[in-house]
């Protein structure tokens, strides 16, 4: 049985080591439903095995995030794999593991969102208080926002859970929302949210800014350029937390984790919690495979001084002189995920401002991060000038990360950019083991 939304009849939740260690934990257990969230110790317990599903090596851990990036242009395939290059030539199939395994891992995300938002409000602990209930059920709207948000940009339309899985049948026949629906729920969870959660600054829990960031986001790709803006704006004015640093590897090298570069990231420890990114990217003289690498046509640019700039230091070379992608390069395999960065506040910011026609506050924010990979200030005449500039500055400062490929299909810049004509081709295909195991699952057109 692989259909996650229909077979959780447990709750699979991390045990708990220490509250100060955030995902410091064992590894995952199963325990049944009706025992799991009782007090404030297992309400912890079930937040934190929210965040470590949405770490799992087939969500942010590796497998949704390649597919953000391998079907861009920056990254080439070079291991045994043959899924792999069915993202870079844009002709995925239904029985891609990737894809299989990113649905699945997501919607056991969503599983848990959804047992900590049902179950935290009844919990009867006098230690558990209502401020604490509020930010656990916040988080969890969050995470669970997050989820479908992802889930709408791969997929488009997909079914709507919103209460806990417990039996192999809860779920079934439940038909696929629209596009728009979907999107819809990301904004409702994103509303709850909000005045749940602490107005403070983490890097690794959701916090009130968390969710602004996620609403500037998700305005972008809904167009709402006001909107987006507005919400970039709080968090990018308050420069005290959120801030760009110099030079640009400064977020990541050196061990580096829960910078002002960060607004939201994912905490691994190496041991109990790996981030097999690492993996994939690093060549074996590293410990890794080097299943894939970035592209000629990436290298030439990156390493480019006008600009790459000091971006360079996402790449570097083996012993056999291939070059290899180096954000993800700990051992072990401890590196964070970075889900949102300040320099996307800034670049979301620009592109808003470049569309309401405020030409000159979007170049600002533009050359901001510019400057900040130690590149001279671009200048655009006109709307479309700043508005490619934006595009290719994208294209280079998330280079290794989920962006480029999303960028383009909400742009409307797929086909010019990638060839990739055939509009169907913008979604991904709904797993072929949900089809089978859901009749009422519809595949998108064109598979």
């Amino acid at each position: 049985m692989k259909l996650i939304r229909h077979i959780i009849p447990v709750f699979a939740l991390t045990a708990l080591v220490s509250c100060k260690d955030f995902l410091d934990v064992r590894p995952l257990e199963s325990i049944s439903d009706d025992l799991t969230i009782v007090d404030k110790a297992s309400a912890e317990t079930a937040v934190r095995g929210i965040y470590s599903a949405l770490g799992n090596s087939s969500y942010y851990g590796t497998g949704f995030q390649s597919i953000g990036y391998l079907s861009g242009d920056n990254v080439q395939w070079t291991g045994s794999q043959s899924q792999v290059q069915e993202f870079i030539n844009h002709k995925v199939n239904a029985d891609n593991s990737t894809i299989g395994g990113a649905w699945t891992a997501i919607y056991r995300t969503i599983n848990r969102a959804n047992n900590v938002i049902d179950k935290v409000p009844a919990v009867t602990d006098p230690t558990l208080t209502q401020v604490l209930k509020d930010q656990y059920v916040g988080e969890a709207y969050f995470l669970r926002a997050l989820s479908y948000f992802d889930l709408a940009r791969t997929w488009g339309g997909v079914p709507l859970i919103t209460r806990p899985t417990l039996t192999p049948s809860d779920n079934s026949g439940v038909k696929r929302s629209t596009q728009a629906e979907t999107y819809a729920q990301v904004l409702k969870d994103l509303d709850a949210a909000e005045p749940l959660l602490p107005l403070t600054t983490d890097r690794f829990r959701a916090t009130r800014k968390t969710v602004w960031a996620l609403k500037s986001r998700y305005y972008l790709y809904q167009k709402n350029w006001v909107k987006a803006e507005e919400y970039a704006d709080k968090l990018l004015t308050d420069a005290t937390n959120y801030s760009l640093l110099k030079p640009y590897s400064a977020f990541f090298a050196n061990d580096a984790r829960g910078t002002r570069e960060s607004v939201f990231e994912i905490f691994y420890n190496g041991t109990t919690e790996v981030n097999s990114h690492r993996g994939q990217w690093q060549p074996q003289t590293n410990g890794g495979t080097r299943q894939w690498a970035p592209n000629d046509a990436f290298v030439a640019l990156v390493n480019d001084p006008a600009v790459g700039g000091n971006r360079s230091t996402l790449v570097a070379k083996d012993n056999q002189n291939r070059w290899y992608g180096n954000l993800y390069y700990r051992n072990p395999a401890s590196d964070p995920t970075f889900v949102i960065r300040t320099a996307e506040l800034y670049l979301i910011r620009a592109e808003a401002r470049a569309q309401l026609g405020k030409l000159t506050e979007g170049l600002a924010d533009l050359n901001a991060v510019r400057d900040r990979a130690g590149l001279t200030a671009a200048k655009a005449a006109t709307a479309a000038d700043l508005l490619l500039a934006i595009e290719n500055e994208r294209r280079i400062e998330f280079a290794l990360e989920p962006h480029r490929w999303f960028d383009l299909v909400r742009t409307g810049r797929a086909a010019a950019v990638l060839g990739v004509t055939d509009p169907n081709r913008y979604l991904l295909p709904i797993p072929v083991d949900q089809l089978l195991t859901d009749k009422s699952l519809e595949q998108n057109p064109g598979y």
